[in-house]
């Protein structure tokens, strides 16, 4: 008889104090990162760098694996701590991260644990360095950052540095991870902030600073630097963040292949050319016109077409899902099959817990989740997810029927925040006014 197994159901314990990165492994760490950086030809530019000593904190901009070779190598020759979350503790040990000095978490939820040891981190003269956008870039352009961001800086009132990588999502896109050649790696570490500027700024200020250091676009930094990418299938996965034909509107039927994406219902083709743009041949009035597209200009109309289904009451997901559980840093748990229900309120859940005898159904509320955190193809396995977590769990969740879009669940996601976050200020400032005029 096949014995059941077993999983470790204990929660991963946040409130641990991180460690320093072990010095004995630092050589071994920088070695590897700059050898892993050659084929890039990574240049560094460092500008209000001189001089600078810990404390201080670290934005960086979230591309590709390759962000946490090249970090360490623009912080050269300094030790940092670096916020990450579970799923690394996981999938190379705990053990292992945390001699890295990794501080593990749980993406988009308010977890007071891990401020506190930041707070740590500063207290003992380190550095911490933070990835904000929570998530890999899905067409190569910056997310948009929580305003918690800035405040965070005021909080702990230490120096705010950014790096602003470029080509690392253009060697491996999170649709298609396989490596290209011909990309350069080029990166720009800068003191925004000292510690004197910091608290001279409003939270507000200090935002709109970390913005304009941390944007980018990588298919226009590939266009501006003539860098040509020959791999014959970088179309492949294409169809997962431009998942709607801006022919004929239609919805999941895009597909990707070698270097053209088309669309299985009204038969459109696009031509993925060796600079990074999308070009379609069109025929009108006998002439042939080639028309050259901006990839993140796709993506950026279907987060208006979102939009509208949302303001038109036409936007719901209810989904027959597979969902697993990653409680801590040793396993992740199957839980079986539910249903994932997405409204303007919020997200519902249903399914049997591994904690519960039950099946039971949970809320995750619009105004909570500033994003959700998405994957394409999760382990060269899994395919398309979302995660929802609470304090004790991550739920990964996979769908079991079409329908479901990480993409246009993600742009759903954000623009229910803005909204359910504008009606409750609406509403705070409406009582306000009220309880004015009483007195």
């Amino acid at each position: 008889m096949k014995k059941r197994k077993t999983y470790d159901t204990t929660p991963f314990d946040t409130r641990r104090v991180p460690p320093k990165q072990n010095l004995f492994f630092m050589p071994f760490i920088w070695a590897a990162c700059w050898i892993l950086t050659r084929s890039g030809k990574l240049k560094i530019h460092k500008v209000n760098m001189k001089g600078l000593k810990p404390p201080y904190l670290v934005l960086g901009t979230h591309h590709a694996f390759m962000d946490f070779y090249i970090t360490p190598l623009a912080l050269f020759p300094h030790r940092a701590n670096y916020v990450s979350e579970l799923e690394g503790f996981e999938a190379y040990g705990e053990w292992l991260y945390r001699q890295a000095g990794c501080l593990g978490t749980r993406k988009f939820i308010n977890d007071i644990n891990l401020v506190k040891n930041i707070q740590r981190v500063m207290k003992r003269k380190g550095i911490l360095v933070l990835y904000p956008e929570a998530r890999y870039a899905n067409v190569g352009t910056a997310s948009e950052l929580p305003a918690s961001t800035g405040k965070l800086v005021k909080l702990l009132g230490v120096p705010l540095v950014t790096i602003n990588m470029k080509g690392n999502y253009l060697q491996s896109p999170i649709w298609n991870l396989k490596k290209r050649s011909g990309v350069k790696l080029d990166t720009t570490i800068t003191q925004v902030l000292t510690a004197e500027e910091v608290k001279a700024k409003s939270v507000e200020e200090i935002n709109a600073l970390i913005k304009k250091h941390l944007d980018y676009d990588e298919y226009q930094y590939q266009f501006i630097n003539n860098m040509r990418i020959t791999y014959k299938d970088r179309a492949k996965g294409l169809e997962m963040p431009l998942y709607q034909c801006m022919s004929c509107g239609r919805e999941f039927i895009m597909k990707g292949h070698g270097t053209k994406l088309h669309c299985n219902s009204c038969h459109a083709i696009w031509e993925m050319d060796e600079l990074g743009r999308l070009a379609r041949t069109t025929e009108k009035a006998g002439k042939k016109t080639d028309i050259k597209l901006h990839i993140p200009d796709w993506y950026e109309w279907e987060r208006t077409e979102v939009i509208k289904q949302i303001d038109e009451n036409k936007y719901e997901l209810n989904c027959k899902v597979k969902i697993d559980a990653l409680p801590n840093a040793k396993n992740f748990i199957p839980c079986g099959e539910g249903t994932l229900v997405h409204k303007k309120e919020g997200f519902y859940l249903t399914f049997k817990d591994y904690r519960d005898k039950e099946e039971k159904t949970m809320f995750f509320s619009s105004k909570s989740l500033f994003s959700i955190h998405t994957e394409y193809n999760y382990r060269d396995k899994y395919g398309q997810c979302v995660t929802l977590s609470t304090d004790d769990d991550t739920y990964f969740i996979y769908p079991l029927e079409s329908g479901f879009n990480a993409t246009k669940i993600q742009f759903a996601t954000e623009y229910l925040h803005k909204v359910s976050t504008e009606n409750t200020r609406d509403i705070l400032n409406k009582v306000h006014d009220e309880l004015r005029a009483e007195n």
